[in-house]
């Protein structure tokens, strides 16, 4: 097998690189990371093993971060005390990460790709003198990985996906629990006889409104660096990467956003990526539509089998249906010889960017 770094996504040609990538999810596409690679917080490679006829096995994109935004992607606040690694494997965003090998591999040779992969991330770490980690990784890839690192998987979140059986949304109502069907029902007509008007659209024709919601969502929570300017920044590079399958359900009074939920179908799958209310302006059951409801329909319309939900409020998600499963990291550490990383690297010319 042949091991080598590129330094774009565009190297590499879409169908190559998806046909390792569709089963592992949204934000390991060649379309999400191409988006990425306009971030400035951070520097993308990508390695890659072929074999000796050049069939792409195995791949992991590589960021040397310098400046990270999103607190939950911070070494320093979520491992321990002495590992500060810089490089990303993997996926930088939405919390879900695995490395990518190609369907129908044998397990000796996928636990060979693997050891090459967890190299050429140690390699290129080691030439930026730092380390490297896979966070969040499923439970399925952290098994895989475990074996190749110097300490356990480490717990960080857990994760919710649901499972959407039959062909519409009363199929997915009639899955659930006897309470909960009525509880969800009773939701769905308090919110529909508000009368808002709903509307579902591509992020390129909302993306303002919506990033006003979101920063006031993000600086409700403590995310003070995420203002509207940022926010809007983020939805306007993501509308832009992504084009029309970047879709919006939203929640409009006359002509005046009140809520949206931004989700995409990829694979077997549709993604939540983000929700946001105007709290000033409130209506009923408005957060659990736009999270569950809506999306839903859309999923069903669209074929997918699951929503992915993601992280935080696990339990009303396994209220509404959701599995939930474990999210982890995996940590490499420095060589006994080499010098502790130097964590004040400047970021890019004109200030640091979102993510």
């Amino acid at each position: 097998m042949i091991t080598s770094i590129v330094e774009s996504i565009h190297a590499v040609p879409a169908a190559e690189w998806e046909h390792l990538a569709r089963p592992a999810g949204l934000y390991l596409s060649h379309r999400w990371l191409a988006g990425e690679e306009e971030d400035p917080t951070a520097t993308s490679t990508y390695a890659l093993v072929r074999d000796l006829a050049g069939t792409l096995l195995a791949a992991a994109p590589l960021h040397l971060v310098r400046d990270e935004p999103n607190d939950s992607y911070r070494p320093e606040n979520v491992l321990p005390p002495h590992l500060r690694p810089r490089v990303i494997a993997g996926a930088r965003r939405g919390y879900h990460n695995t490395p990518l090998t190609a369907p129908g591999l044998d397990p000796g040779r996928q636990d060979l790709c693997l050891t090459l992969l967890r190299d050429a991330a140690r390699g290129f770490a080691d030439r930026q003198g730092t380390t490297h980690w896979w966070p969040y990784l499923t439970a399925p890839a952290a098994a895989r990985l475990a074996p190749l690192y110097p300490d356990p998987a480490l717990h960080l979140e857990d994760d919710a996906l649901i499972p959407l059986p039959g062909t519409g949304i009363d199929d997915y109502i009639s899955s659930l629990p006897s309470q909960r069907r009525v509880g969800v029902r009773r939701e769905r007509r308090a919110f529909a006889a508000h009368a808002l008007d709903v509307r579902r659209q591509v992020l390129a024709d909302c993306f303002e409104d919506a990033g006003v919601l979101l920063a006031g969502h993000q600086q409700d929570h403590g995310h003070d660096r995420d203002g509207i300017d940022a926010m809007t920044g983020l939805l306007k590079r993501q509308a832009t990467a992504m084009g029309s399958e970047a879709r919006v359900v939203a929640a409009y009074d006359r002509d005046r956003m009140i809520g949206f939920c931004l989700y995409y179908h990829y694979g077997a799958t549709t993604w939540i990526r983000a929700v946001a209310l105007d709290r000033e302006h409130p209506a009923p059951h408005l957060y659990f539509n736009l999270m569950y409801y809506l999306p839903v329909e859309d999923a069903y319309a669209h074929g997918t089998t699951a929503v992915h939900a993601g992280m935080t409020t696990i339990e009303a998600k396994r209220r509404r249906g959701a599995e939930v499963s474990g999210l982890y990291a995996l940590t490499d550490t420095p060589a006994p010889d080499t010098p502790a990383p130097d964590t004040t690297v400047p970021g890019p010319p004109g200030g640091p960017g979102t993510a």
